[in-house]
């Protein structure tokens, strides 16, 4: 794990990224997550208030917000960064791809685990929520704006408020928001063919 790694995964999952220089200088979540790691050191060799303090001022620079607590992966990526939040407790495993906006949050003031634990490869999407110590699975995927409250298998795409999907969906290395399918539209489809089904059982009935 080392900065030229960092600089790699930036020029493999943003196709904007065009010289080194533009990587080291214009990417926020990058530099959000060069200071975790001296904070998180810091956190985790028991000096908790200059660990907070450095990742307040990494906040304050970057628009990123991830608690030294949190344990973080290779190959970890924060695309765009503003708006990102990342819990005491969360655990986000190798080559994770988050978008803007996204909140790895807790739903319990207990003391005990109450972030998400992201697996291998897990997609995140922008603006989406994922509360509570669940875990996604290696290759997930989730959808812009969806929120998650339940586990999540591997090689899965869930999307939505709530989050739902199936499995086999997870697609390829980044996250194909224009091809989620429209879960309200199939709804609407499978009411109207059982009303359509009802309406001929009534008129046969007559």
């Amino acid at each position: 794990m080392g900065f030229t790694e960092d600089i790699r995964t930036v020029f493999s999952k943003d196709p904007a990224a065009r010289s080194v220089l533009e990587v080291l200088t214009c990417y926020p979540g990058l530099h959000a997550v060069w200071l975790y790691r001296p904070a998180h050191w810091l956190w985790t060799h028991g000096l908790l208030l200059p660990a907070r303090l450095l990742s307040h001022l990494a906040r304050f620079f970057t628009g990123v917000e991830i608690h030294p607590g949190a344990k973080i992966g290779r190959r970890f990526f924060i695309d765009h960064g503003m708006g990102v939040v990342i819990g005491e407790t969360a655990e986000i495993g190798d080559d994770v791809l988050l978008y803007q906006g996204v909140v790895l949050g807790g739903v319990s003031l207990e003391h005990k685990k109450r972030h998400p634990t992201l697996g291998n490869g897990v997609v995140v999407g922008a603006g989406a929520a994922v509360l509570g110590a669940i875990r996604i699975g290696d290759r997930s995927r989730i959808g812009a704006g969806s929120v998650v409250l339940q586990e999540v298998p591997p090689d899965t795409t869930v999307f939505g408020v709530p989050a739902h999907g199936g499995r086999g969906g997870a697609g390829g290395a980044q996250l194909d928001h224009n091809k989620l399918p429209d879960y309200c539209a199939q709804e609407m489809r499978r009411v109207q063919q059982e009303l359509d089904e009802l309406r001929r059982e009534l008129e046969d009935r007559k």
